[in-house]
């Protein structure tokens, strides 16, 4: 995909946060962060507060990747295996606030709300930094702007030069790489419930079908067999899932002979609307507003498995290396490992202060192992796996429904008012240019 990766994105360059003038930082004597640094904009030559945060309890990371492949993540937007297996509970929550880590570090102080609203009047001169995220590990480079309503669902279909997004306001939107203006408009005349892709094979969930496109031979298809809206989508096995708000997984199975999709079978099982699926290691799991995971496999498509451990609806799961990961509004992250027998069961418990929305996993500019986790009070948490330590805060106007990883070290994020945000890890310490 042609998306600059040298630290720009629609010809914006990524803004260096990092760093004071020499000498600044270590002549101070305050004790205290500059608010305008962490915002980005300190003009003070040398300035009397410190140009980089205060330094933190780190742990040493378990080195637990089971071979040369390292970690594998696999969620419903990104490529990779995923699965089950063992795996010990001390691997675990080891960083500062985890269950085992010693006592949370202070959260970092928050963004003016003003300013995340877009009405802050202090401007330059506001006490509270303004910006849209807290850590020193990513770096905001542009917002696309366009969506009235959520953003449900953005792709990026192999061999596409485009950025695809899916909202409730009943649109999808492509956007340039190049440029980050949005390049065209597909009115679907409803709710857009989820949006994938899988190669150049692009999906989008809506009431009662499943829309298809292929970017590289402009094929047009639509699904039908699902009642009321389609809130997940995944591929595993040659096989197309979707998740319906009757409770139903509805399948088919790609047919070279027709260049179409063919209905294959429909999983029962769930007692309301499933909205979280993903797929890894010959498994499809599958999170539910009936407070359940379950579990089927894809060679006989029956459920071997439900777990029943969270207590309110699991709205996420996703696979890394041989643990399954689940969030739900009972405010938990619960990490899953399989016993001897092969059956899943918790390993760990990561407990948050609000309802946890929406998973994704991704490597850091370092290529290690981070886990995103969207909540319900507009913010989104980054973790390093498996210690859980704190690498930053996200803040947003809304709820952040829609997260996609990007070549590059990108990632974009999709939130409740409709804007779609471009992110970029960049190395703790350095500049990028």
């Amino acid at each position: 995909m042609d998306i600059e990766t040298d630290g720009r994105f629609g010809n914006k360059r990524v803004h260096n946060r990092l760093g004071p003038a020499h000498g600044a930082a270590s002549s101070s004597t305050s004790g205290k962060v500059c608010i305008h640094w962490r915002a980005g904009r300190c003009n003070r030559f040398p300035c009397p507060y410190l140009h980089s945060e205060l330094p933190e309890v780190t742990t040493k990371r378990p080195n637990h990747s089971g071979g040369p492949g390292g970690h594998v993540w696999r969620n419903p937007n990104s490529g990779g295996g995923g699965g089950r297996g063992g795996g010990g509970p001390s691997k675990w929550g080891r960083g500062p606030g985890g269950a085992d880590g010693g006592p949370r570090p202070r959260p970092a102080d928050r963004p003016c709300r003003f300013f995340l609203a877009g009405d802050c009047s202090y401007g330059e001169k506001c006490r509270y930094p303004h910006t849209y995220c807290m850590s020193d590990s990513i770096t905001l480079l542009t917002p696309l702007q366009g969506h009235e309503k959520v953003v449900t669902g953005i792709a990026l279909p192999t061999g596409s030069d485009k950025l695809y997004s899916g909202s409730k306001d009943g649109t999808v939107r492509m956007w340039d790489c190049q440029t980050g203006q949005c390049a065209g408009v597909i009115n679907m005349g409803c709710e857009i419930g989820c949006m994938i892709s899988e190669g150049p094979w692009l999906f989008v969930g809506i009431p009662d079908a499943v829309k298809v496109w292929n970017m590289q031979t402009q094929a047009e298809m639509t699904l039908t067999g699902p009642t009321g809206q389609v809130y997940a989508l995944a591929v595993g096995n040659e096989l197309l899932f979707a998740a319906t708000q009757d409770g139903r997984i509805l399948a088919w199975r790609f047919s070279a002979a027709t260049n179409g999709f063919e209905p294959a079978a429909s999983l029962v099982g769930h007692q309301l609307a499933v909205v979280s699926l993903v797929v890894g290691a010959m498994r499809l799991y599958s999170g539910s507003m009936d407070k359940t995971i379950r579990v089927w496999d894809l060679a006989t498509l029956q459920c071997i498995q439900t777990l029943s451990d969270h207590t309110g609806v699991v709205m996420s799961v996703l696979c890394w290396d041989q643990f399954l990961l689940s969030c739900s509004l009972d405010q938990t992250i619960k990490v899953w490992a399989a016993t001897e027998s092969g059956s899943l069961e918790v390993t760990y418990t990561h407990k948050e202060e609000h309802g946890a929305i929406a998973l994704s996993g991704m490597p850091d500019a370092q290529s290690k192992p981070v886990l995103l986790c969207s909540l319900n009070n507009n913010t989104a948490h980054l973790y390093d796996l498996p210690s859980f330590s704190d690498r930053g805060r996200i803040f947003s106007k809304q709820e952040i429904r829609a997260i996609q990883i990007g070549p590059g070290g990108l990632f974009f994020t999709g939130d409740g008012t409709g804007e779609l945000k471009v992110w970029q890890w960049i190395i703790e310490g350095s500049q990028t240019k």
